[in-house]
């Protein structure tokens, strides 16, 4: 059905940005502004989110009545109503985190509208039915992101954001030689239309270039090995409510379009693709938590678990059941609210220390004097490590149960070793910031981060692990769904 209520989660913070900028000189007023309207477009996704549900199909905008595919389609199906939902809750945390933070960064006229800019772009790649409009709504969020992490405190935050621009312009480039690889093939970039075409004629010789162009393009958004490499300096370098936002949300965008590839465009291609998405998710799994185990920054260590937690997912879209579609969508919501909420309490700890720094060098010791970041950190931790009755138990027990039903052993061996990985390097460094001594000369700061956000996101992490029917309910609906990819095309297309 058509309804313009569709745009509201991407029109609402793309207008607060230019208000945002308005309010330059008023920065208070700025900030309460961004937050304002972050809850606002968080409502409406809820607003989505409930009516796709209870119709049990798609909203769909069709941008100038123009009908699919000549005009540009916004399609907000469970999946993606889930997802925008998911990041805006954590983008709204996000926010309320950078009212609490002593970050210089946070003071600067433009912080709060690249935020919303930020919201806006990811929100929108989720709502897109159309490829090109994707590429615009990523490099929305790129270009936020780049100049976040540019004007970070931190010394290497140009140096990180140097990185991460490059490696965006790389995935752009592939992005875009997809669109036009796929249009020159079949005369469209609408992905219900092209994915109906495809299906009439596979045999098209540029249809493999699109697929592996699209494949890279993704790997790099959600920095999967072997293209993860430049993801530990951005995530440890950016303001902690930035880099809060990138590695549990921003992430996920690469996700979706596995998901969107293989239950859609490529259907019939599917099995290949999965095959593949399950060796890389395998070879991350094992490359992030080795990597996290030996890491010196505790910011490090959480970047090189998104790896990790990505990987699971991966191995979940690979397998490609009804079950581990739903256990890897479960896997992405809950592994969002976990990494925000560890990432946010490894900058309310660094925050402390005279040199902010999340360095183990630094923060070894430290955490006798801050035991409720402790409190939220072990549960954090519990949760990022599957252990019960965390959210991350949840997660991990569909994603085994739906590779158990598939008997699965081999890759099941290898989730139980980096499941097992997890639970040590999270207990090693939270044996080192709250068991170990303090040093006799430390000196911390007497006030630092405010605890509100993440501690509203670890409240998420448990309630969600407690009652997690509703969650798991959306997810095995969207998982069914996208086993219908043809009830996807008619309604875009109207058919």
């Amino acid at each position: 059905m058509q309804n313009h209520l569709v745009l509201l989660p991407i029109l609402l913070p793309l207008t607060g940005t230019a208000v945002g900028l308005a309010l330059y000189r008023w920065r208070k007023v700025q900030a309460w502004w961004s937050l304002g309207v972050m809850l606002a477009a968080l409502a409406s996704g809820g607003w989505l989110l409930a009516q796709v549900w209870q119709d049990g199909q798609p909203l769909v905008f069709q941008s100038g009545g123009w009908a699919a595919p000549f005009g540009i389609s916004l399609v907000a199906d469970l999946l993606a109503a889930l997802l925008v939902v998911m990041s805006q809750i954590v983008l709204s945390l996000g926010l309320v985190y950078a009212l609490g933070a002593k970050d210089n960064v946070v003071q600067y006229p433009s912080f709060y509208p690249l935020f919303l800019a930020l919201a806006a772009g990811l929100t929108g790649a989720f709502l897109t039915g159309d490829l090109f409009n994707l590429f615009v709504f990523a490099e929305l969020v790129v270009i936020a992101g780049t100049v976040l992490t540019a004007v970070s405190d931190d010394r290497y935050g140009v140096e990180a954001a140097t990185k991460y621009f490059y490696m965006s312009l790389l995935a752009a480039t592939f992005l875009l030689l997809a669109n036009g690889t796929l249009y020159a093939a079949y005369g469209t970039l609408n992905m219900a239309d092209l994915a109906a075409r495809i299906q009439l004629d596979p045999s098209q010789p540029l249809l493999p270039v699109g697929m592996a162009l699209l494949l890279a393009t993704f790997m790099i958004k959600s920095a999967v090995f072997p293209m993860h490499f430049w993801q530990p300096d951005f995530h440890a370098a950016a303001p902690t409510a930035v880099s809060a936002m990138l590695s549990s949300v921003v992430v996920k965008l690469g996700v979706y379009g596995f998901l969107r590839m293989t239950t859609l465009l490529f259907v019939e291609q599917a099995a290949i693709l999965r095959g593949l998405l399950v060796v890389l998710g395998i070879a991350g799994v094992l490359v992030g938590g080795l990597s996290a185990v030996g890491t010196h920054n505790v910011k490090r260590m959480l970047a090189y678990s998104t790896l990790a937690q990505v990987g699971f997912i991966l191995v979940g879209i690979g397998w490609g059941t009804p079950l581990a579609l739903a256990a890897a969508i479960v896997f992405i919501v809950n592994h969002s609210f976990v990494k925000s909420a560890l990432l946010m309490l490894a900058g309310a700890l660094a925050s402390r220390t005279a040199v902010k720094s999340a360095s183990f060098a630094v923060v070894t010791g430290l955490g006798k004097h801050v035991p409720a970041i402790g409190v939220l950190f072990f549960i954090g931790a519990l949760a990022l490590a599957g252990i019960p009755p965390t959210n991350g138990f949840i997660s991990k027990f569909l994603l085994f149960d739906s590779g158990l039903a598939g008997a699965q052993w081999t890759a099941l061996a290898f989730l139980a070793l980096g499941s097992l990985t997890t639970f040590i390097y999270t207990m090693r460094a939270f044996q080192r910031i709250w068991w170990q001594p303090p040093p006799a000369e430390v000196k911390l700061k007497p006030t630092g981060d405010r605890l509100l956000a993440p501690a509203l996101l670890i409240g998420l992490v448990v309630i969600l692990g407690v009652w997690a029917a509703p969650l798991v309910t959306a997810a095995q609906a969207a998982a069914e769904w996208l086993g219908q990819p043809a009830q996807y095309v008619q309604l875009v297309l109207g058919g």
